[in-house]
């Protein structure tokens, strides 16, 4: 089974930036479709960067223009560039394969992410 690992989380002020990394034990990393989730207390886990074999990413409006998603085939690694950070995005992040995977599936420990002033 792949193990995944999430770090880089941490306590930043709003307009701050982190930067997530996600080391996967895959030996299929490179072909397969990768993203990063989020879940905020009482809410449900939501897919916020998305991103291809061939680099082809997605995002969603809300993380549009400050979230950048990136990878790594040989360290079988993906990072998540958080840029302009809202009070907004405190959460636990995670990375997974896609399609999303279901609540019972496989998921790593994720990283906390607070942004608070």
């Amino acid at each position: 089974q792949v193990q995944l690992v999430e770090s880089g989380g941490g306590l930043v002020q709003p307009g701050g930036s982190l930067r997530l990394s996600c080391a996967s034990s895959g030996s299929m990393f490179s072909i397969r479709s990768m993203g990063w989730y989020r879940q905020a207390p009482g809410k449900e886990r939501e897919l916020v960067a998305a991103i291809g074999s061939g680099g082809v990413t997605h995002y969603p409006d809300s993380v549009k223009g400050r979230f950048t998603i990136s990878r790594d085939n040989a360290k079988k690694t993906v990072y998540l560039q958080m840029n302009s950070l809202k009070p907004e995005d405190t959460a636990v992040y995670y990375c997974n394969l896609l399609p999303t995977p279901r609540p019972s599936d496989y998921w790593g420990q994720g990283t906390q992410v607070t942004v608070s002033s």
